[in-house]
């Protein structure tokens, strides 16, 4: 129960943090991805914060052999640039550009009611499972 409340607390303050950052706003992002046009380059600091936390975190998880609520990282022994990872960045990033959502966005402008937002999770998940199709997983 202790591992649910936490994940809880974490979502919601990972969407505030979304929401805050207007990173769930589709216009915003796809503004800051328009460097040809009209760009608007305020996102870049959402980004250099959440690295910065990522560095702590991965610093962090360097030092402990396990996480404090788990028995083991779930870290992927994966390193080459292969076919799947290379299509499924390019696909991502072509959804991305097209919708001006990526997935945690997505997720938290659900709260919000956005059409175009339960659209792109519905999206998300026929995705999921055109690859498992794809990869023979389904």
């Amino acid at each position: 129960m202790t591992k649910l409340i936490l994940a809880l607390i974490a979502g919601t303050i990972f969407g505030l943090g979304l929401a805050i950052s207007q990173m769930i706003n589709p216009n915003k992002v796809l503004a800051f991805l328009d460097i040809a046009g009209d760009w608007d380059p305020s996102l870049a600091l959402v980004m250099a914060g959440a690295l910065s936390v990522a560095i702590a975190g991965f610093r962090w998880a360097r030092r402990h052999e396990k996480p404090v609520l788990g028995s083991r990282f779930h870290i992927t022994l994966k390193t080459a640039l292969d076919k799947p990872l290379l299509s499924g960045a390019a696909l991502f990033g072509m959804g991305w550009g097209m919708t001006g959502y990526c997935p945690g966005p997505a997720f938290a402008s659900l709260a919000l009611g956005s059409q175009e937002a339960h659209l792109m999770v519905i999206s998300i998940y026929a995705g999921f499972w055109a690859a498992g199709l794809l990869n023979g997983k389904n």
